[in-house]
């Protein structure tokens, strides 16, 4: 299984790329970048083993460990196993595993057979590169684990960043993939067993209460992996196995490794520092596609508003089209500074008798109004209709005035017409 290189995440972040956040752009940013970088794999090889095939690897089948009481905090200091060069006994599955001198690996030994839905561990031995799992099945059965990690050049790494969230993947085994790490570095070897993984998965594991089984703890985990054993020689399609869950459970130790490692797949600095004492830059190929802005709606029932879009559209063109044909400009008469000239300069009106003192009330609130002028003067004034308007309304008569080059007389003949759409 393979995992992205975490420190993308941080190099898209740094200051240094100029790289604008979702949360800089008011929430309406985002961007896609894909990085030809390494990423971490874990390798999980699982194999089910009847008792007689574990007795060259279970202390407690071995003469030396008949009857001996194992535990947790004591194993394997103290017993009776040989130390290097002894290469162990060998097993049946010494090709599968890799076994042996002729591999340069020596097989694990367990302290003690595990009694259903327990597991034990073997975490030691002598430059190991894997962590081996012995489980015992609800029906008795027996399944031995290894779990290693190394790093692939058929991937690249893919980050997604948006204000809601963000996404980072693996994108592997893909022939079209042009920022595939491989792409990058032609000659990089391919799965080489990182040996200092180990160190980090055994915290892992003794965190999960994987090694339990030693003491017969029935830890909650390893109850749960006991169960994703296969009982048939098929793979069931609706479960995982137990391999692909360690894969999955042993994700994070990956991630947390891969965490300001460097963006190759060796050390291009001096092989005498093992460490740099201030950290450096270091560049990769990647593929940067960003969004500052949105400009149509990002959810389907948001397509109502392309309704509203319309509506104003339609207006628009509208308001273009009447001042094509109506060009000119008119006065707004309703304009307070132009209806408090219109009524200091209007003659003393009968209809608002009394109104002096106390402001217009009754009939005189529903009296009609106009605007008129004294064509000669050119002189704009208030005049009132012949009575108050209750039902219908009075259309104007046109006026028949002589048409003059003045912009007033003008103004008014505009306002005054029965077609003006100004009324």
């Amino acid at each position: 299984m393979a995992m992205p290189h975490a420190s993308i995440f941080g190099a898209m972040r740094d200051p240094i790329n100029n790289i604008m956040q979702p949360q800089d752009l008011e929430g309406l940013g985002q961007y896609d970048v894909q990085a030809s970088v390494p990423s971490p794999i874990t390798n999980v090889l699982c194999a089910s083993m009847q008792a007689e095939e574990l007795t060259p690897i279970v202390f407690s089948e071995w003469p030396a460990g008949n009857g001996t009481t194992t535990n947790l905090t004591g194993w394997p200091v103290g017993f009776d196993i040989p130390t290097w060069p002894s290469w162990l006994n060998s097993t049946p599955v010494d090709d599968l595993f890799g076994f042996g001198e002729k591999y340069g690996r020596r097989p694990p030994v367990f302290p003690k057979l595990p009694i259903p839905y327990n597991t034990v561990l073997n975490t030691t031995g002598w430059f190991t590169d894997s962590i081996y799992l012995l489980a015992t099945s609800a029906t008795g059965e027996y399944t031995m684990c290894s779990l290693r990690a190394s790093v692939t050049t058929k991937c690249s790494t893919r980050y997604h960043a948006s204000l809601s969230g963000g996404t980072l993947d693996a994108h592997c085994e893909d022939e079209k993939d042009e920022l595939a790490y491989y792409r990058s570095y032609r000659n990089a070897t391919e799965g080489v067993i990182n040996k200092d993984w180990a160190t980090v998965a055994t915290e892992w594991a003794r965190s999960l209460s994987l090694g339990a089984g030693i003491s017969d703890g029935a830890a909650s985990n390893a109850r749960l992996l006991s169960q994703l054993i296969p009982t048939k020689q098929a793979l069931d399609p609706s479960l995982p196995s137990i391999a692909e869950a360690l894969a999955v459970l042993s994700g994070c130790t990956l991630l947390l490794s891969s965490t300001d490692s460097p963006f190759i797949h060796f050390w291009n600095y001096s092989t005498t520092v093992a460490t740099l004492d201030e950290p450096q830059y270091q560049g990769f190929r990647a593929a940067l596609q960003t969004k500052d802005f949105a400009s149509g709606g990002t959810q389907q029932w948001q397509g109502i508003f392309y309704i509203v879009l319309f509506l104003t559209f339609a207006t628009n063109v509208f308001c273009l089209g009447y001042f094509v044909v109506r060009h000119g400009l008119v006065t707004d008469f309703i304009e307070p500074q132009n209806l408090f000239s219109l009524s200091l300069n209007s003659p003393p009106s009968h209809a608002l008798d009394g109104a002096c003192g106390g402001g217009p009330e009754g009939e005189q609130l529903v009296m009609n109004w106009h605007i008129k002028m004294d064509q000669e003067r050119e002189h704009f004034y208030i005049a009132n209709g012949s009575g108050p308007t209750r039902v219908r309304r009075r259309p104007s008569r046109p006026l028949d005035i002589e048409m003059d080059t003045s912009p007033i007389v003008h103004t008014y003949t505009k306002l005054s017409s029965r077609h003006s759409s100004l009324l």
